[in-house]
Formats: C-alpha cells, sequence, structure tokens
C-alpha cells in the first residue's frame, strides 16, 4: 500500500512538473514546405523566426517565459496545409508564422480563425488571404495586384513589348499573379498565349513549342522556382531567345542553380528592395549570415513576423488571441525592414515592390517604378 502510494505520489509530481513546464513556455509555430521541391522557401521561413526567437530567449523570453517553437511541414499541399494547421493548435500554439503558398495559408486561416490564433504570413501574396475578413489574419510581403501591375507597367514602359505569352502553374499564387499582370496590361500589349503547367511537371517542351509559334516578345510565368528554372533551360534548348519575367516565387538561388546562369540571364523578378540597401536590416543580414550562411529571399520576411508576433504578445502582456491581434491592428512595429503596420485588412500599408534582373548568376536589383 506504501509503495503504491509512493508510486502515485511520483506520478502525481511528475504531471505537475510537465504542466509546470508547459506553462513556462509560449509556443510560437511555423509553417511552410519543409521538404519537398520548395524546401528551400520552408528552411529560410524557420531560420528566419529560429534567429528572432533565440534574440529573444536570450532576453529572458517573453512575459517572462521562453519561447519553444513548433515546426509544421505542409509539404506546399493545402491538404497538408490544414492537417498542419490543426495540428499547431492542439499542441498550444499562441500564434503562428507561415504559410509560405498562398493554397496553403488559405486554406489554413480557416482553422487559425476558428482558433482564434493570430497568423502573420511572410510570402503569402495571393489578396484573398486578407480578403476573407478575419481580424487575425496578415501578412509582411505584399500583394498580387501590386506586384502585378509593377510587372505589367515595367513590360510595357521600359522594355516596351507588344506580344506577350503568359504561363501560371495553376496555384492559387501562380494563376492569381499571372491573372493580375494580364489584367494590368490591358490593351497595352497583346497576349499570344495564356495557359497552365503542372507544378511539379519535368517536362514542358510541348507548350514551349506552342509558346515559341507565337513569337511572343516576353514570356511571363506565375509560379515557383522549380518549374520556373525547368521552362527556362527547356526554353533555351529549343532555341527560344525571348526573356522571360515572374514575381517573388523565383528569386531564389535554386532558380539559377536549376536554369543554369548563362540560361537565366536578362530574366526580370518582380520583388520588394535589396534588403543590403536597407540600414535597418544590417544588423539581422549579418547574424544570419554567422549562423546559417546567405539569406534566402523570406528569411528577413520570416524573421520580422516572428518579431511582430512576439512583440504584440508582449504588449497585450497575454497569449488570448484577440488581444494580440487587437495590438497587430493597432501597433508600428521597427522590423529589419523598416517600419511596419498592417492596415484593418491585415495588409502592410507599404509596399515597395521593384523589379530584379539576374546578371551574371546574381539577382541585381534593376528597376524602380
Amino acid at each position: 500500500m506504501v509503495r503504491r502510494l509512493l508510486l502515485l505520489s511520483l506520478v502525481i509530481l511528475v504531471m505537475l512538473g510537465c504542466v509546470r513546464k508547459g506553462e513556462d513556455v509560449i509556443k510560437i509555430g511555423i509553417a511552410g514546405p519543409m521538404t519537398g521541391d520548395q524546401a528551400k522557401m520552408g528552411m529560410d521561413f524557420k531560420n528566419g523566426v529560429t534567429l528572432a526567437v533565440e534574440e529573444w530567449n536570450a532576453k529572458g523570453g517573453v512575459l517572462g517565459k521562453k519561447i519553444e517553437l513548433i515546426i509544421g511541414d505542409d509539404q506546399r499541399d493545402p491538404k497538408q496545409a490544414v492537417s498542419v494547421a490543426n495540428k499547431l493548435v492542439t499542441q498550444g500554439a499562441a500564434g503562428v508564422i507561415g504559410h509560405f503558398n498562398s493554397s496553403c495559408s488559405i486554406p489554413a486561416s480557416d482553422v487559425y480563425n476558428r482558433a482564434g490564433i493570430p497568423m502573420i504570413s511572410p510570402g503569402s501574396t495571393n489578396p484573398q488571404l486578407t480578403e476573407k475578413g478575419y481580424h487575425g489574419v496578415f501578412r509582411v510581403c505584399g500583394r498580387d495586384d501590386q506586384q502585378g501591375k509593377v510587372a505589367a507597367d515595367f513590360a510595357v514602359s521600359q522594355i516596351n513589348v507588344k506580344k506577350v505569352a503568359v504561363l501560371h502553374d495553376k496555384t492559387t499564387y501562380g494563376q492569381g499573379l499571372a491573372d493580375e499582370f494580364k489584367k494590368f496590361l490591358g490593351d497595352k500589349a497583346e497576349v499570344v498565349y495564356y495557359g497552365g503547367i503542372v507544378q511539379g511537371d519535368k517536362d514542358f517542351k510541348t507548350v514551349l513549342i506552342s509558346i515559341k509559334e507565337k513569337k511572343p516578345e516576353l514570356i511571363f510565368f506565375g509560379g515557383i522556382y522549380p518549374e520556373g528554372g525547368l521552362l527556362v533551360k527547356q526554353s533555351r534548348e529549343l532555341g527560344m531567345t525571348v526573356p522571360f519575367m515572374g514575381g517573388d516565387g523565383i528569386i531564389d538561388p535554386k532558380f539559377i542553380e536549376i536554369a543554369g546562369a548563362e540560361s537565366v540571364e536578362g530574366t526580370y523578378i518582380t520583388f520588394s528592395p535589396d534588403p543590403i540597401n536597407i540600414p535597418s536590416a544590417k544588423g539581422f543580414i549579418e547574424q544570419y549570415n554567422k549562423k546559417f550562411g546567405e539569406i534566402g529571399p523570406y528569411s528577413i520576411y520570416a524573421y520580422d513576423a516572428g518579431n511582430i508576433m512576439l512583440k504584440a504578445i508582449d504588449a497585450a502582456k497575454t497569449t488570448e488571441g484577440k488581444a494580440i491581434m487587437d495590438i497587430l491592428h493597432s501597433m508600428e512595429f521597427n522590423g529589419a525592414l523598416g517600419n511596419i503596420k498592417f492596415d484593418s485588412k491585415g495588409d502592410v500599408t507599404v509596399v515597395p515592390y521593384v523589379v530584379w534582373i539576374t546578371k551574371g548568376g546574381k539577382f541585381i536589383e534593376y528597376w524602380k517604378p
């Protein structure tokens, strides 16, 4: 009997210890494609938020508690994203940084909204994400209707195109961006080809031959770097010299690696300004390079998103979702990218899209509207 009581007491103490341990941490979720052909973007997310959390933990955490990261791998699949979202909610995440793909962020936002948990996406640009009216959905990047306009303005005013082929990967992000580009072209240029490819396919020569016959002066692609790199590479193998243009989904070293530096020479890309030229980003770049190596396109966005979430929790003095959301809507945050403030929809109030170009195997900031 005594032994049973001692054993029971030990179990209770262990359980209480677990409860106390759980109470001593604040959990933040990170969601994105951690494996698969877009894993580079997911790891950039993870590294950026990790750096932010380590800096906070070194100063004592937030609300007197250490911050613990929960990683969710959505594998760029919308169904998996919903599963990941439910898992992060069950695991007690006070907020979520993610997802990357708009096709994942949009359905996942339904889950977070029902649970009353705020989410900040570092990279989902489809307008639908913040047009649903959810109080707790935010993004630190811009929108496709913004970068689609910049891309169209550049194509018409700077390279004077009259005939354009428009391709997309049939995803929420890719087709959404392609449609915005097409919309803002209006009657300023003729779209001689419009069509989609399947994300994950490897051979695009049939569609490229069809495009070649239309003799466009520019090929615009809405999609991510795995398919974008193959499209450029295979077009050159077919003897096509027409320049390519795309959005933020292709501005990653992997794009150049897949296509080859010579093939992508002269490719135009819409993205935000180079953080190297942003004074407030200097400290982040130095610390990131020291810990993880070269920064990825969305590393700094994830870093800022992580810091913003933690600053909001700290200012709210609670992990209660609505209180955090209210702070996110009302405060102005000083980040590595500069001052960030959200509008009533959860979009950033200032989004300076510019056009980049690939030269000598590197991405170089090229044109500012």
